[in-house]
């Protein structure tokens, strides 16, 4: 299948997907993960790299776009709470996971600890995915969600980073280069909004998606990971968008248009449905390794600090998808695990993504609608805005 054909094929399902999603209510996002896994395993359609390329862009620009909605001050307020669910959301899984595929698997070492690095993610975009189409990142249960993922996902980076990639002589181009993006970009893009901005060739898209093309590019000479800085670009950005909405609409329909149906389709494509068949047991083993501690862990913080909607919450920090699977395909690329365990981890993370997703949305929705009108009282009994 040539490049055409294959583009051609994921528009369709990205259609296809929204229409399903509409009818059946459930987040687009997990609709093309499935149809993505039924894709690329009937018709063994392969990722290209011109695929790979727009996939790992669309999660750096979803990356950045839920920095966006992140509130500051709401972040700084709550920082143990967000802090505190965060962390336990990492480490449960990171622990319990490694020791499964360890002790009990019969795993290396080194594949172990991939497999705890990629189970211990929470998926910044399924999160966010969700949150934009159910209204809620604005409310302040959304807002704790993306500030506890994003402590999840630094975790998890530091420990991929620090247990695994070896930082060459770019690395501090890098670090100098993101924290000149995160420093400046503030500065210069109320003026250059202002004074290019508004306009059909939209100047403004561009100047952010040059940005994290550039952090992409010392990431990948540096061997780093660009969506960790980009979350923090798009955070310090946060305030000129929330009084610039819809500079924020434009950029959105732009990423959920044209850039995430192939991140999350390719997501899909990952999987081996042959390899998981023939290891079942393996598949339950590891699924429930990441699962049970997150749930377990999360639940009585999510219900302390958000007590109503802490079933939602709890099942959404269980979700993994884009660190959970540049773990597994770093495992892969480096020898550390095979195809039969990458198929396995990544089936794992998809599966996170999908059914806690499901869940949430179907049983544990909060009525955002009752959230925006009546507001509600945090754990210390405070009265907290919640639009």
């Amino acid at each position: 299948m040539d490049a055409i054909e294959l583009a051609a094929l994921l528009v369709g399902v990205a259609l296809l997907a929204s229409v399903i999603s509409v009818e059946l209510g459930v987040t687009v996002a997990l609709v093309e993960l499935t149809l993505g896994v039924v894709v690329g395993n009937v018709f063994e359609v392969q990722s290209q790299d011109w695929l790979d390329f727009l996939a790992a862009f669309a999660s750096v620009v979803l990356t950045f776009l839920a920095g966006m909605e992140v509130d500051p001050h709401y972040l700084r307020r709550r920082v143990k709470a967000a802090s505190a669910i965060g962390v336990v959301s990492f480490a449960g899984p990171f622990v319990v996971a490694s020791a499964t595929a360890y002790l009990a698997l019969g795993w290396s070492p080194k594949a172990s600890l991939i497999a705890g690095t990629a189970l211990s993610t929470t998926s910044l975009a399924v999160v966010y995915a969700v949150l934009v189409e159910r209204g809620l990142t604005d409310t302040a249960t959304g807002k704790l969600l993306m500030s506890a993922t994003f402590v999840t996902d630094l975790l998890t980076a530091i420990a991929l980073s620090a247990i695994f990639v070896q930082p060459n002589l770019w690395f501090p181009l890098f670090l100098l280069g993101s924290l000149a993006l995160v420093v400046v970009l503030p500065t210069i893009a109320p003026w250059f909004f202002g004074r290019y901005g508004d306009r059909v060739i939209e100047p403004e898209i561009k100047l952010v998606f040059a940005s994290l093309l550039a952090l992409m590019v010392l990431a990948d000479l540096s061997g780093g990971h660009a969506v960790l800085p980009a979350f923090v670009l798009g955070l310090v950005l946060s305030n000129h968008y929330a009084e610039h909405r819809e500079e924020q609409k434009r950029l959105r329909v732009v990423a959920f248009a044209l850039l995430t149906p192939f991140f999350f389709s390719k997501g899909g494509l990952n999987v081996s449905l042959g390899a998981v068949a023939s290891n079942l047991g393996l598949l339950v083993a590891l699924f429930a390794a990441k699962m049970v501690p997150k749930i377990v862990l999360v639940y009585p913080l999510a219900r302390r600090a958000d007590r109503p909607h802490a079933v939602f919450s709890t099942l959404l920090m269980s979700t993994g998808l884009t660190f959970g699977t540049i773990a597994s395909l770093y495992g892969l690329n480096a020898g550390i695990v095979d195809r039969t365990q990458f198929s396995l981890l990544v089936t794992v993370v998809v599966l996170s993504a999908v059914v806690p997703t499901v869940i949430a949305e179907r049983w544990f929705q909060p009525d955002v609608d009752r959230l925006r009108r009546l507001g509600r009282r945090d754990a210390y009994g405070r009265a907290e805005e919640l639009v």
